[in-house]
């Protein structure tokens, strides 16, 4: 029976290799080791952001060894995904997708060697959990954590099921090595937006802030019972917080209603906002709370 069950799973993960491995390419986009990508959409390439150390002369290699050029359309650090566009598009195949991922599955991570064989690696679905922000920002609609080897190399090509649907995209670069799958509705979002705008619009506020204490004469005057804020150190000239009346030594206490007291709660209270809307920021100024309606902008990509 055991022998007759492992068959079984081998015949799954080869055919689930033989069916999505056509989409799948390497892609030379720095020094020495190729990542690895897949065909997303027809002529749309996604592989992993970190991998990708130049903007040109970037070239993918299928399984028939055939190189063709490739182009730079956009990157996103913050999920660590990038899409390449090609100019010759008509040959590779496009795989099938599934946009739910079960914990203790078994899975399959596909990749390309330099010399363009498909190479793969099994294990598990490890964990699961809900959206999260990386360290870099941004927002991953679930973290999948891989109970498997993803080798150098392997970064930026897919998480396949035994029904041979690409579950999402494979990287170390998001969670400090840690391999991880980035899911299928992440990967279609970004590609939606790096594909109109060739970059993802982060509302920012446009200010440098570093963290102090209240001073006890003034705790009484902020709302919250915080005892510290953000001392504003720098306005950038025409951004959003200028544009709204922020100053230089103003005192950061609120923002969007909440408390902030370091720069990460800043960034967590923008993270369910976007770009054009409008945000109450409070802050001290001569020892005097003042509100200041912040209209969002997308940073800058420069």
């Amino acid at each position: 029976m055991a022998a007759s069950v492992w068959e079984t799973l081998s015949n799954e993960f080869a055919a689930a290799a033989d069916a999505v491995g056509g989409s799948v390419v390497a892609v030379h986009g720095r020094r020495w080791l190729p990542s690895s990508g897949i065909q997303w959409r027809k002529g749309v390439i996604v592989t992993a952001n970190h991998t990708i150390r130049r903007e040109d002369d970037i070239t993918v290699l299928a399984g028939h060894g055939k190189a063709r050029k490739a182009r730079l359309a956009g990157r996103d650090p913050s999920t660590d995904l990038a899409i390449l566009k090609l100019a010759d598009d008509d040959s590779l195949p496009l795989p099938q997708f599934a946009s739910e991922a079960k914990l203790g599955h078994v899975v399959l991570a596909l990749g390309r060697s330099r010399s363009s064989h498909l190479v793969a690696s099994a294990g598990i679905i490890g964990g699961l959990s809900g959206a999260w922000e990386p360290r870099r920002g941004g927002r991953v609609d679930q973290q999948i954590r891989l109970d498997l080897e993803l080798y150098p190399g392997f970064s930026g090509g897919p998480l396949v099921s035994t029904q041979k649907q690409v579950l999402g995209i494979n990287t170390r670069g998001l969670s400090r090595g840690r391999g991880v799958a980035i899911p299928t509705a992440t990967v279609n979002r970004v590609v939606d937006e790096l594909l109109e705008k060739g970059h993802i619009a982060r509302p920012y506020l446009g200010l440098a802030m570093q963290p102090v204490a209240i001073p006890e004469s003034l705790r009484s005057k902020v709302a919250s019972s915080a005892s510290a804020a953000l001392l504003v150190v720098h306005v950038e000239p025409t951004g959003p917080a200028e544009k709204g009346g922020v100053l230089l030594g103003d005192l950061v206490v609120e923002l969007a209603g909440r408390a902030v007291e370091d720069t990460g709660e800043i960034q967590d209270a923008l993270s369910p906002t976007k770009v054009g809307e409008t945000v109450e920021l409070t802050v001290l100024r001569a020892g005097s709370p003042l509100k200041r309606s912040i209209k969002l902008e997308d940073r800058p990509t420069k």
